[in-house]
């Protein structure tokens, strides 16, 4: 297999490298790797918990020594720690090295002043962006969670926002991001300008496969496809999920059941989920959070594939908790969790 563009002759670890897959996403140019870096838990004690910095940034270091090259942040990650803790880690890094998105429109911890889609916060607030990351552009940005609306000014106003971030050279690529899939699906189609890139997180996940349903409109239109977040944002493994997660407790409890069996099993259940997730086809690059260089390990080793006894023990899993025969997911009702939340957090 070639090396990669992002391929740095003396900084890469070229045998990584070597064994990374890589794959062009959608109509951008780039080529991205399969397994890339998400900087939520980068935001600390609100998102996912507190971390050690400094393992942190050796993390990010060694993700892109050993051939990730795709990293995405935001500034509602922390408010704006993911993309500070991020722009230490990359100081010294070469910038050919990596490609990097963040995202717009998404501030602070405050409902009332948390979606911001006017023009004159986007442009602003990106510019902070790239003061916190050190740099001078970003690969791609990225209108953040636009199931909260309004669709109209995301439309006429936020998504025009970005792409003079990019006639300005600030950024390169444009995209979208939301946990429902039909919202970015409309957005495609009425947008006056073209949409290159799309997140969507927590699906192809092993008790729902709803990405796949929309993978076709996708690739007729030669969008790049990011699929975050491939253990549930936490709940499919064996520490649970983070208080915010806006999945039902019945659902809490029976992934946390199948985290214990899996474990009486000899086997943790995020492996069984990142190797899950890796199979499925369609997604140009697979975005996992990480803090620990132990974690990074696991990933690594979860893009090698799953052994013929962990491939037994996820149909196991599957069979004995997720045979219900429809997808389980919190579609709905995660903007009313995450306002629920944020309200008493900060009341």
């Amino acid at each position: 297999m070639p090396l990669p563009p992002t391929y740095v002759e003396g900084f890469h670890d070229k045998e990584s490298v070597l064994q990374m897959e890589y794959t062009d996403l959608g109509k951008t140019g780039l080529k991205v790797s399969k397994l890339s870096f998400g900087g939520g838990p980068l935001g600390g004690a609100v998102t996912y918990g507190e971390y050690l910095e400094e393992e942190a940034i050796n993390t990010v270091r060694e993700a892109i020594r050993k051939g990730i090259n795709y990293i995405d942040t935001a500034p509602a990650y922390g408010q704006g720690r993911s993309e500070e803790l991020l722009g230490k880690a990359l100081a010294g890094v070469p910038r050919k090295a990596y490609y990097i998105s963040t995202k717009v429109s998404r501030y602070g911890r405050h409902w009332s002043e948390m979606f911001d889609r006017s023009e004159d916060r986007i442009l602003s607030g990106f510019d902070q962006s790239l003061k916190y990351l050190g740099l001078d552009y970003v690969d791609i940005v990225i209108v953040h969670d636009v199931e909260f609306g309004p669709m109209e000014q995301i439309l006429n106003e936020s998504i025009p926002a970005a792409a003079k971030l990019i006639k300005q050279n600030k950024a390169r690529h444009l995209g979208i991001s939301a946990y429902p899939i039909p919202p970015m699906c409309e957005i495609i189609e009425k947008s006056t300008i073209p949409i290159e890139v799309i997140i969507s997180y927590s699906r192809d996940l092993i008790f729902d496969n709803t990405l796949q349903e929309y993978i076709p409109f996708f690739e007729t239109r030669n969008i790049g496809i990011i699929n975050a977040a491939i253990t549930g944002m936490g709940i499919l493994t064996l520490e649970g999920p983070p208080a915010w997660h806006p999945a039902s407790p019945e659902l809490k409890a029976i992934c946390k059941q199948a985290a214990e069996y899996a474990k009486v099993k000899g086997v943790e259940l995020s492996k069984l989920s990142v190797g899950h997730s890796l199979e499925q086809p369609g997604a140009h690059s697979y975005l996992v959070g990480m803090t620990e260089r132990k974690i990074l390990k696991k990933n690594l080793n979860a893009l090698k594939g799953l052994s013929e006894e962990e491939k037994f023990i996820l149909r196991e899993i599957k069979q004995i908790f997720f045979n219900s025969g429809k997808n389980l997911c919190w579609e709905g009702k995660e903007i009313s969790a995450y306002k629920k939340f944020l309200e008493s957090n900060n009341s």
